[in-house]
C-alpha cells in the first residue's frame, strides 16, 4: 500500500504522516506549501530516522500530478489539500473556489485515470451551516454560510455524482469538527502561516507573547457563557479515523462525522488551558465573525458503529500536547 497525502505538509496531513510512519505504511506527501511549511516533515524525518518522499506540486497542475502518479504505485489517496480559513474565504472567494474545488476536480480526473481503489476526502462540519438540530448527524441538511463550507459541499457533490466513487472505489468522506492538540506530546503540531484564524494556535500565540490578547469573537451567543460552542477533537483521534477508513475495503461512498459529541465553549477552552499550563490567558470579547455559528457538535455514532472508531483524548490532553509543541520549537510563530 502506498498512500498519497495531498496537503501532507499541513497540520492534519503531517499528523497522518506521523501515524503512517509509526505503523510502517508507505506513503508520499504532495504539497505546494502555500498553506504550510516543511517544518513538521523535517522533524518527522529526524524523529523516525527516515526520509519522507515529498513531491512539491500544486494539485491544479495536471501534468505534474500525472507525472507523480506515473512514478509511484499509488493505491490510496487521502485528500487534505485545501485553503481553509473561513474568514479569508470571504475575501478571496475565487481563489478558494479555484484551489479547493477545481483542484479537487483535477485530482479526481487523475484518480480515475490511474484507477485508484481507495479515496478519503477531508471535509468539514462547515457543510452543515446553521444547525437545525443537535447533535448533528450525517443526514442533517447541507447549507454552508461561508465560501469555505460551500467549497466542501461542492467537492462532496462532485464525489456523489461520479459513478467511479460508488462502483470502483472505497470512498470515505470525513466531516471534521475542530481538531486541536499535537502528535506524541508535541513533537509536531499546528504551525500557523500568518495570523492564525483558529482558536488554539492564536491562544498559544498569546501565551507565548506573540499577540497581546486573545480575541474572543462573540460574547452574546445563546450559550451558557455567551461564547461559541464547538466540538474539539484531538488530532490523533481524528487521524485514527482516517486509518480505520483506509482499512475498510467496501466499495461505495460513505460519509462520517468525526467529533467527540461534546460541545465546549471558547471560555471552556481558555479555562482548561489555564489549568494545565498554569498560565493566565488575557482575552477580550469582540463582535461576532461573519460565517460563524453559535453551537456545533457532532453525532458520531455512525463511524463508531460502522468502523469501530471513538474519541479517546480529553480536552486537557489536547491542551497539554498543543502547549508542549508550542514550547518545543523556537520559531513557532
Amino acid at each position: 500500500m502506498t498512500i498519497m497525502l495531498t496537503g501532507g505538509a499541513g497540520f492534519i496531513g503531517s499528523h497522518m504522516a506521523a501515524y503512517l510512519l509509526q505503523n510502517h505504511i508507505d506513503f508520499i506527501v504532495v504539497d505546494n506549501l502555500s498553506n504550510s511549511t516543511l517544518s513538521n516533515i523535517e522533524v518527522l524525518n529526524k524523529h523516525f530516522k527516515t526520509n519522507i518522499v515529498f513531491e512539491y506540486a500544486d494539485i491544479r497542475d495536471k501534468e505534474k500530478m500525472r507525472n507523480i502518479f506515473s512514478r509511484h504505485e499509488i493505491d490510496s489517496i487521502v485528500h487534505f489539500a485545501s485553503l481553509k480559513s473561513v474568514s479569508d474565504s470571504f475575501v478571496n472567494q475565487q481563489l478558494y473556489e479555484d484551489n479547493n474545488v477545481t483542484g479537487s476536480k483535477i485530482l479526481f480526473d487523475l484518480l480515475k485515470e490511474f484507477k485508484i481503489p481507495k479515496f478519503i476526502f477531508s471535509s468539514s462540519a462547515c457543510v452543515y451551516g446553521l444547525p437545525e438540530s443537535l447533535p448533528i448527524n450525517e443526514t442533517h441538511p447541507l447549507s454552508a454560510i461561508n465560501p469555505y463550507g460551500k467549497n466542501k459541499i461542492d467537492i462532496e457533490s462532485l464525489i456523489q455524482k461520479d459513478l467511479y466513487f460508488h462502483e470502483n472505489c472505497s470512498t470515505k468522506i470525513l466531516r471534521y469538527f475542530n481538531p486541536v492538540g499535537a502528535f506524541n506530546d508535541g513533537i509536531i503540531g499546528e504551525i500557523p502561516k500568518g495570523v492564525p484564524s483558529n482558536l488554539m494556535p492564536y491562544l498559544l500565540g498569546v501565551v507565548n507573547k506573540v499577540y497581546p490578547i486573545l480575541n474572543v469573537f462573540g460574547g452574546d451567543y445563546n450559550t451558557p457563557d455567551g461564547t461559541a460552542i464547538r466540538d474539539y477533537i484531538h488530532i490523533m483521534d481524528l487521524i485514527h479515523a482516517h486509518y480505520l477508513a483506509l482499512s475498510n475495503n467496501e466499495n461505495g461512498v460513505k460519509i462520517y462525522n468525526v467529533g467527540t459529541g461534546k460541545g465546549l465553549s471558547v471560555m471552556d477552552i481558555i479555562k482548561a488551558f489555564e489549568m494545565i499550563s498554569n498560565k493566565k490567558v488575557p482575552y477580550e470579547i469582540k463582535p461576532r465573525r461573519n460565517g460563524d455559528v453559535a453551537v456545533c457538535f457532532a453525532d458520531s455514532s455512525k463511524i463508531k458503529n460502522e468502523l469501530g472508531w471513538s474519541a479517546n483524548h480529553s480536552i486537557e490532553k489536547m491542551c497539554i500536547d498543543a502547549f508542549n509543541f508550542s514550547k518545543n520549537i523556537d520559531n513557532f510563530f
